[in-house]
Formats: C-alpha cells, structure tokens, sequence
C-alpha cells in the first residue's frame, strides 16, 4: 500500500509451522464432528449403506479429526516475530480486555486467527460504562457507551468480506447471564467463524495481512467487498453480535482473509496514549486505557 494513509508495511516471518498448524485446524474444526455423527446417525438413518465395520471406522476417525482440530486450536506456543504497525482502529478512549499485551494466545486460543487479537471496550470516562455484576445480566446493547461507535480503517486497503445482518444482542454481564454466554456460544460455534464473530469486516492491508473487525452493530456497514478504503476512514460501528458479552470490538490480523483457516499475526498499535501517556506504538494490557485522537 502506498500514500499518505498508509502505515509503513513490516515484513512478517510467520513459522512454517504455524501457518500449516493453522490451515489443518480450520480443515479439522468442520471434519471432525461431521465425520464423528456419520459414524453415529448413518446406522440408523442408512443401515444398508453404513455397516457396523464402516461406522465403527467414521466415530474413530471422526474423534481422531476432532481432537487434533481442539489441540492445535489451544497450542500453547505461539511465534515472537515483529509485530506490524497499524493505526488503532478506534478514536476516543477505550479500555482492553483479552490482550496480547498481557498473554498469548490472547483469547486463550489460536482458533480463527486469534492469538494476537484484542478486545476493546469503549470508556469515556471511567466508570461510564455498567460493571460486570451489576443487575440485570441481560442489558440492553445501547446501555453501553460502545454502541455504536465508528470504527475506521487502521491501514489503507482493500474491503474483503463485509457481514452485517446478525442482530445485535442484550449483554451477558452477570455471572448467571455468562453461564448462558458460555452455552450460547458453543451453538454458536457450530456455525463457524460466522456464528463467533457476527458481523464483521475483513480488510486485506497488503503484505498478505488481513484486518477483522468483529461484533459489528447490525446494519451499520459502510463499506461494500471491494473497495478502497484510506487510514482512518469510518467502515461501520461497534455492536453485540455473535458470541459477546458487551458491545465491543474485537480486532484481529490474520495471514489469510478467512478466518476459519487463518494464523494470527502480532500488530502494534502507532497511535495510541497507554493510561494517559504521551502517544506512542503499543499495545495495551489488560485493564489499561488507550486515548486516540479524533472524537
């Protein structure tokens, strides 16, 4: 990428190893389990296809699939390569949760691309936004200071994917209302990185680097698969979709523009003021406030 817009793009050495670990788990994920209910339901629904010998055979290899899928998806290692630098995709002040500043992988999984990603809650100031705990569990999206806030394009690049017809949501923000989250989103999971991450958008930032953009406000796209977009441009809004706790954003980058068989590239963000410091290229820990400038 070039221009005025455009942030420096790092060469990135993702492992081998890594890249493979990657593309085999997002083959894995939707085998295994499809496999696995052959072997248990073809019996019964096909007997005459599906002889004892033969089902016998689908529930062992679809099991073996499904392991190995659940076991690179919390591979423990995780590359140090240079992170890319990239403008934050927010302006205003936000807190981080789920962070790469303070664990890898950050969301305690490599799957879909996440072991870099960050979560950011957006905070005007503190205690503006209803603490975990507080009744009632299941709030309104708009209770929170996150809803609908612009996004904009940390790069310049080219729309990829855009998804923004999921409903948005009421928040899971008690410990009850997480329980139901955790059950909720393992139905959620069967659908894929479509059923996790609800609207979202996908940004190809050049250098084989793909930016997501995730639980995205229904509706509120304001960009289309294709077009170009500049540092800074407004591509949509923040929102509850998918498997979300509060309205807030999860951003990712990825070495390939689908999630479902992506690896997780580090980034650092050049913008931003960590709790009240001057700007600077970071990115923050759990707990810890970025300003950025542009509300």
């Amino acid at each position: 990428m070039s221009g005025a817009g455009a942030v420096e793009n790092v060469p990135q050495a993702l492992p081998a190893w890594f890249r493979l670990s990657a593309r085999v788990r997002g083959i894995a994920t939707p085998v295994g389990p499809a496999v696995l209910i052959s072997g248990v339901l073809g019996p019964s629904a096909l007997p005459s296809v599906f002889t004892p010998g033969l089902a016998s055979d689908l529930w062992l290899t679809g099991s073996a699939v499904l392991v190995l899928g659940l076991a690179l998806s919390f591979l423990p290692a995780a590359p140090r390569v240079t992170p890319r630098s990239l403008g934050a995709p927010v302006t205003g002040r936000w807190s981080a949760v789920n962070s790469p500043g303070t664990r890898v992988p950050s969301h305690r999984t490599h799957a879909y691309g996440q072991t870099f990603a960050i979560d950011l809650v957006h905070e005007p100031e503190s205690g503006s936004r209803p603490k975990f705990g507080e009744t009632p569990g299941f709030r309104p999206p708009d209770d929170f200071p996150a809803f609908g806030r612009e996004l904009v394009a940390p790069c310049d690049g080219r729309v990829v994917t855009v998804r923004d017809r999921a409903k948005d949501h009421r928040s899971r923000s008690t410990r009850p209302a997480l329980a139901y989250m955790t059950l909720d989103g393992m139905v959620r999971g069967l659908a894929g990185p479509r059923g996790v991450f609800g609207n979202h958008i996908v940004l190809d930032l050049g250098g084989h680097a793909y930016a997501l953009f995730a639980h995205l406000q229904h509706g509120s796209a304001r960009v289309r698969p294709g077009q170009r977009v500049h540092r800074g441009q407004v591509i949509g809004r923040c929102g509850n979709s998918g498997n979300s706790s509060e309205p807030h954003l999860h951003f990712q980058l990825m070495d390939h523009p689908s999630p479902l068989v992506a690896a997780g590239m580090p980034f650092v963000f050049s913008d931003v003021g960590v709790d009240g410091r001057e700007p600077a290229e970071s990115v923050p820990a759990d707990g810890q406030t970025i300003v950025v400038a542009g509300t």
